[in-house]
């Protein structure tokens, strides 16, 4: 398995496409952050903290974890090389962890250059030093449940198709549709005391609650329970072959 998770890693690092897409992730969110005039920009906002960051990087993380993910099982399906694949003594459910972790860690490995950030407001705040901390790690925590919950559902899209594009596309939408659909079912107030559940459905009630700075079972819970049900269809997705 852990042969398995290196080569995923090296795979994607030694292509150009890798280094362009954490590029591009980590030049988006400068950019609202330090160059555009935007409420986000912290030059113009004028307050030490980094809650731009935290409100812009899911709507990034909506396409950046897709083109990470795209390529786990559908390009091994274009490629022929599946069958091979599934030929290592490896169980399916090692399989899906290995390309899931390996997946997930080049998310972490895409953000992580944004600790930059924390130093730099860290050091521009008056006095320095004067920022929320705990807000800022729990904001941190939150995106990397929510790099787990959108890896989960980029690995489980690209073992349904054979073409790459295809699989990002179904990703890009159903992460949106998660973070956002429920949010936006909630906000039209259709289903009177039963709103509050469908808003608690989405994966961004829970990303908020993280933010704020407090660690709720509940909210782990729910990421948890959300990334083991896309591992778990995955694996029924690649059980059909055996059909």
């Amino acid at each position: 398995m852990s042969a398995l998770y290196f080569k995923e890693i090296r795979s994607f690092l030694s292509s150009l496409m890798g280094y362009v897409i954490i590029l591009v992730f980590l030049v988006t969110i400068s950019l609202f952050l330090w160059v555009f005039p935007n409420d986000f920009n912290i030059f113009d906002y004028g307050y030490a903290n980094l809650d731009g960051l935290f409100v812009i990087a899911p709507f990034v993380f909506i396409f950046l974890v897709p083109a990470i993910t795209m390529r786990s099982f559908a390009d091994e399906k274009k490629s022929g090389t599946i069958e091979l694949l599934f030929t290592r003594p490896l169980t399916d459910m090692q399989l899906i962890l290995a390309k899931f972790l390996a997946s997930f860690t080049l998310v972490v490995i895409a953000l992580l250059p944004t600790l930059l950030y924390y130093i730099s407001v860290y050091l521009l705040s008056f006095p320095q030093g004067n920022i929320d901390s705990g807000s800022i790690w729990g904001s941190y925590i939150g995106l990397l449940f929510l790099g787990a919950a959108f890896t989960s559902i980029g690995i489980f899209t690209s073992s349904i198709s054979d073409n790459q594009v295809t699989s990002f596309v179904i990703a890009g939408l159903l992460s949106a549709f998660l973070y956002l659909g429920f949010e936006l079912i909630y906000s039209f107030e259709l289903f009177g005391p039963v709103d509050l559940l469908i808003r608690s459905l989405g994966i961004s009630a829970h990303y908020s609650s993280l933010s704020r700075g407090v660690i709720d079972t509940r909210d782990v819970v729910y990421f948890l329970s959300a990334i083991a049900l896309f591992l778990f269809l995955t694996k029924f997705s690649l059980a059909r072959r055996k059909w």
